[in-house]
Formats: structure tokens, C-alpha cells, sequence
């Protein structure tokens, strides 16, 4: 059976800057700015995983952000020790919270906050 590894992720944004500048702000993502076909081009890391951010505008026949829940990849997952603390200081940046710090089962407690283009973002204490 072939090995696979995980590459990245692709996001699409009609400002990639203003979106890495969220996720280098609230998650401290390495920024990596680089051209591509002779055109700007910003990737990151992301907690150890490269996310590519593609420049779209209103006339590249884009479809909106899906309302959540839905089908398909719904949320990217972030682990975090101490998260009533975690939840705040992202707060003190500018986070929007959709879910506040919840308790799924013992020990562990998540909460969801809003990225650029309504990406959702889950946190998780597994040692909560």
C-alpha cells in the first residue's frame, strides 16, 4: 500500500495578507511571503502544517463560505493547554468566540472561534 504524508491545506481569500496577518496574530503562524508566476504568493505555517492562501476576487466565480455545519472539511483543529486562558487572550486580540469553553466529556473541553471567511476554528484541552 503507498505511504501518504499530509502536505497542506489551501485557503482561498480575497486578501491574504489581512488573512495571515489573523492567523500570525492569533496563533503565532509563521508568515512566508514568496512570488509565483512572477505574482505575490503568502503561505504559512500553521502549528507545523503549511497552509496556502489564494488570492480570489469577485469575478473569479467563487461561491461563498458554507454556513456551519455542513459537508465536507468543516473546521480546523487546534490543540491548547489551559483554555479559559487560551479563550481570553485570543479575545484581547480580537477573536470571535461562536462557542465558549464547553466541556465534551471529562477532560476535555473545547470552544470554536471565527476565522477570515468564516473559517471555523476549534480549540481543544485534552487535559482540562
Amino acid at each position: 500500500m503507498a505511504t501518504f504524508k499530509f502536505d497542506h491545506i489551501h485557503l482561498r481569500s480575497p486578501s491574504p495578507e489581512d488573512t495571515a496577518a489573523f492567523y500570525e496574530r492569533m496563533f503565532d503562524a509563521e508568515v512566508i511571503r514568496s512570488t509565483q508566476s512572477g505574482k505575490p504568493r503568502v503561505d504559512m505555517n500553521l502549528c507545523g502544517q503549511m497552509v496556502f492562501i489564494a488570492r480570489v476576487g469577485p469575478d473569479d466565480g467563487i461561491a461563498d463560505a458554507p454556513q456551519q455545519p455542513h459537508m465536507g472539511l468543516e473546521h480546523l483543529g487546534l490543540i491548547v493547554t489551559g483554555i479559559d486562558d487560551v479563550v481570553a487572550e485570543l479575545k484581547t486580540k480580537g477573536a470571535e468566540f461562536t462557542m465558549e469553553p464547553t466541556t465534551i466529556r471529562p477532560g476535555t473541553r473545547i470552544a470554536f472561534l471565527r476565522g477570515p471567511e468564516d473559517v471555523s476554528i476549534e480549540l481543544v484541552d485534552r487535559n482540562a
